[in-house]
Parts: structure tokens; C-alpha cells; sequence
């Protein structure tokens, strides 16, 4: 073990409250981690471009430009900048005491020689995560000799619609000031700090067991090292299953779903899933069949794939707020023929109008339609609210809407679901040709990220158009997946 101990830095600090083996982890084996997934990558992104446009609410800031390899430079730099008295601002203002290295967000001139701690965050509220963040970085100003005025968080406000025009950077943000609660943490943020340097001091990591912390507040970047070990049946993929119920499997000494003991107390859909895996079989319900023929035809088969921009890219749109740009409706007939159907936004342009014209033009007035999840169920419900002389046929829909996956939960289990109920697990397992492997896209979040590249002025035409069949590929993947999965239940009656 090295004789001193590494310094902190606030994201460190956060992982080591998260979990400490997080902390040993990222200090001393940092290769043991997952690559950042385009997902991860995504949010980082949004997060980077929210923060810049809370930096243009002071035109005269001054930003710290050495990196987080030049922590030193950057004190430097931050020292000369709060000098400046004509400085409104200093943005990610470096300092550091005890150990600990912060970069601020912004630093905001107050009066009388004090600032204002101003943490950006892309979310539309102040979660309970973004305490500890606040606290430890108004810690370590303190202690660095920054007089702190207020401290807080400055997030989105959910309520700001923007008109198309210039963004107002006043109403997009709303400022929550976290001072007096941030005070009263101070001496626990401390003792924290001393126990995650014992911690990284001593000669091997700290013993924890892989968990629902690892996912809590983010998924750790060790998951799959530290799970590497477990059984394919592990407990914790359970569907459904508490912390409560993990700790006490965990005092039985059990890890294995098939090692659950008879008496131990489990939901309808946990004990199915244990009996399942125990007899090596699938479970089906009688009544299954019954809900899946119980229909009016023509049958549509429906997938939406959504965005939602932190900061508004449309008109009358608002902060998060999801807006469709493409379905897939396969449409089976009383013969047994499909036809399918699709659209798909090719320009930077509000497509909500466009969107609802085609998808009810598409859909007609009759004919159930089926789903995975309630989510297309919900996004049309939004789009009626937005869209006025579309509201009334689009809220006619609801009645027509049958959720699928709500079947396949409560009627049906198959051992390679693996405690899951998604699309993702329920397709292959059924339909094993229909594997999600062999596609560029292979999850809604990766068709967001992409559809944005694909508007985007710096991507060439030949990479748009891939990205475009891709799209279409996905989402037609998706609705013919539940083409598939109704025939191959119907089959099982």
C-alpha cells in the first residue's frame, strides 16, 4: 500500500459514500471499471451542455481552464480570477483543503467579499444526492478561506415554456438554496472524509457484498467485476425483490433463486419465477390465450421511439419534456397477412404534428392495439394535451390500447427471461432468431442519442442515412418482435 494517503476529489468523495470498495476501486484499480457506456456518455453530455448555459447568465465570468491533471494551475488560476473585482463570476473555481480537491461549478460575486457555492445539475429538481455534493465542496471552500454566502443547486425548471425565440436563461433556472441545511452537515461531512481516508489507508479493500447500493444513486462502474462470481440464478435478479428480502436471503446464506427455501415469503411472480427455474420448465396460464385472442381486428402492433432535451429545442416545448419522431405499426390482418408502417423524422423540426397526422392516419378507427408497456399509451395521452386538433382521436386511442408485457407478467414465465419482463429479455427468449445483438441499436436510449446525431449540421449525408435505416431497423424490430411473441404464446395454449 502506498505510505500516503491519495487525495479526494469531490466525484471520489460522492463514490466512497455510494459504497467505499467504489472509492478502493476507482484508487487503486480503476482498470477493474466498465468503459463509459454511449448511454453514460449521453448524460455527461447533457450535463456539460446545461452547465454551459448556466455560465451564460454571467456574460463576464471567467472560466478555469486547466484540467483536473492541473489542479495546482487551477488554484492558481481561480486565486486570480476571484482577485478580479470586475469578475462577476468564476466557473469551475478549483480548490482545496484536507485532502480534497473541488472544482466548483460556479462561484458567483456576492457582497462584502463573500460568494455564492452554486452547483448546476440536469434535473428539474434538487434530489437527495445533490446534498452531499453541495456539502462537501462548501467544506472544502471553507476551509480553502472562501466566505460562502449561500449555497445551493441550480437546476431546471420544468415549468419554463420556451417560445422559440432566445433562450430566457432566468426562467430556464431555478436556483435552491441549500445553505442552512448544508451548515448542519458539516462536522458528519468531516468524519466522513476521515473514514474514507482510514479506509484507502489500510492494506486491502474493504469487504462488501454486491447489492441494490450499486445501483444507488448511479450504477458503479465494478458492478460487473464485483458480480462476476454469482450464480446466472442470483437472487438479485428476482423480479420485484426488496433490500429487505436480499438482506435476509443474505443472512440464510443464500445466493441462488432455486436456493430460496420453501417457507420463505415471496409475491405470486417471485414464487413463479423459483418454481420455474427449480422444474426447469415455463409456467402458462390457461387464461392466457383467452386474453391474447380476446381482440378487434385488424390488430396494430405499436412501438414509439421519444427524445427529451434537457434545454427546449422546439417551440412550446419545455425542459425534459418527451417528443416523439418515430413509430412502427405492423398491422396483422384476420388472414393471417402483415402490412407495416412507419415514420420517421428526418429534420430538425418540432415532428409532433407531423408525428400525430400519420400515426392516426396509420392506426383508423378501428382494430386493438398492442403494446409493451404503458409508455406509448402515455406519450399519446401527451400529445393530446399538446396538440388540440389532434386531442380528440388521439384520446380515443386509450380504450384501444392492450399492454402486452402486462400479459406476459401476470400469465407467463420462461427460465430465460432471467427475472425480467423487458422486451429485451422476452423476445429472444421466445423467438431466439429475433436477438437484439445483431443490431446497431439496441435500446431506446441509444435511438435517442442517435436520431440527435443524425440531425446534427456536423454529420455527413451517408452517416445520416445509416443512422436512419438503423432507426427504422429498431423500431421495426420491436413491433414485429410483438408480432412474434403473441403467435409463439398462442401456441403454448
Amino acid at each position: 500500500m502506498t505510505p500516503k494517503t491519495p487525495t479526494l476529489s469531490k466525484s471520489r468523495f460522492l463514490a466512497g459514500l455510494q459504497c467505499p470498495l467504489r472509492l478502493w476501486y476507482q484508487t487503486y484499480h480503476p482498470d477493474f471499471g466498465a468503459k463509459v457506456s454511449p448511454g453514460q456518455q449521453a448524460i455527461f453530455d447533457m450535463g456539460h451542455e446545461v452547465g454551459e448555459a448556466a455560465r451564460r447568465r454571467h456574460p463576464q465570468g471567467i472560466l478555469i481552464e486547466e484540467d483536473f491533471r492541473h489542479h495546482p494551475q487551477a488554484v492558481k488560476s481561480t486565486q486570480a480570477a476571484m482577485g478580479d473585482l470586475f469578475a462577476p463570476a468564476v466557473f469551475e473555481a478549483a480548490c482545496i483543503y484536507d485532502g480534497i480537491r473541488v472544482r466548483v461549478d460556479i462561484l458567483e460575486r456576492a457582497d462584502w467579499g463573500r460568494w455564492n457555492l452554486i452547483e448546476v445539475k440536469s434535473s428539474t429538481t434538487v434530489k437527495e444526492v445533490h446534498v452531499p455534493d453541495v456539502t462537501v465542496q462548501y467544506y472544502v471552500l471553507g476551509g480553502f478561506g472562501v466566505r460562502v454566502e449561500k449555497a445551493g443547486i441550480l437546476h431546471l425548471n420544468n415549468q419554463y415554456l420556451y417560445d422559440g425565440n432566445e433562450l430566457d436563461l432566468q426562467q430556464l433556472f431555478r436556483f435552491a438554496d441549500l445553505t442552512e441545511q448544508i451548515l448542519s452537515q458539516q462536522e458528519e461531512t468531516s468524519q466522513q472524509v476521515r473514514q474514507l481516508k482510514e479506509m484507502l489507508a489500510a492494506d486491502s479493500p474493504p469487504v462488501i457484498q454486491p447489492s441494490r447500493h450499486c445501483w444507488n444513486p448511479y450504477l458503479c462502474e465494478f458492478w460487473d467485476h464485483c458480480t462476476a462470481g454469482m450464480p446466472e440464478t442470483w437472487i438479485f435478479t428476482l423480479n420485484g425483490i426488496t433490500q429487505k428480502k436480499l438482506n435476509a436471503l443474505g443472512v440464510l446464506g443464500v445466493k441462488d433463486i432455486r436456493d430460496i427455501p420453501d417457507d420463505f415469503s415471496l409475491t405470486v411472480v417471485q414464487a413463479r419465477i423459483r418454481s420455474c427455474l427449480l422444474e426447469g420448465k415455463e409456467f402458462i396460464d390457461p387464461q392466457l390465450a383467452e386474453e391474447l385472442k380476446k381482440v378487434e381486428y385488424p390488430l396494430h402492433f405499436l412501438d414509439f421511439e421519444t427524445v427529451a432535451p434537457a434545454i427546449p429545442r422546439y417551440p412550446h416545448t419545455r425542459p425534459f419534456q418527451t417528443v416523439p419522431f418515430q413509430w412502427s405499426d405492423y398491422l396483422l390482418h384476420p388472414d393471417g397477412s402483415l402490412e407495416h408502417r412507419e415514420y420517421l423524422c428526418g429534420e430538425d423540426r418540432d415532428p409532433r404534428e407531423e408525428f400525430a397526422g400519420t400515426l392516426l392516419d396509420a392506426l383508423g378507427e378501428k382494430g386493438t392495439i398492442f403494446i409493451y408497456t404503458a409508455y406509448e399509451k402515455e406519450v399519446a395521452a401527451s400529445l393530446a394535451e399538446d396538440l388540440s386538433p389532434y386531442r380528440e382521436k388521439l384520446l380515443a386511442l386509450q380504450a384501444r390500447f392492450r399492454d402486452l408485457y402486462a400479459a406476459v407478467r401476470k400469465h407467463f414465465y420462461h427460465p430465460e427471461f432471467h427475472g425480467s419482463f423487458s422486451l429485451k429479455s422476452v423476445l429472444p427468449a421466445l423467438v431466439p432468431a429475433m436477438k437484439y445483438e445483431t443490431l446497431a441499436i439496441q435500446e431506446g436510449s441509444l435511438a435517442s442519442l442517435e436520431y440527435l446525431r443524425m440531425l446534427s449540421p456536423s454529420t455527413s449525408s451517408g452517416e445520416k442515412e445509416r443512422i436512419r435505416k438503423d432507426l427504422l431497423t429498431y423500431c421495426g424490430h420491436d413491433t414485429l418482435g410483438m408480432v412474434k411473441i403473441r403467435e409463439e404464446l398462442l401456441k403454448r395454449r
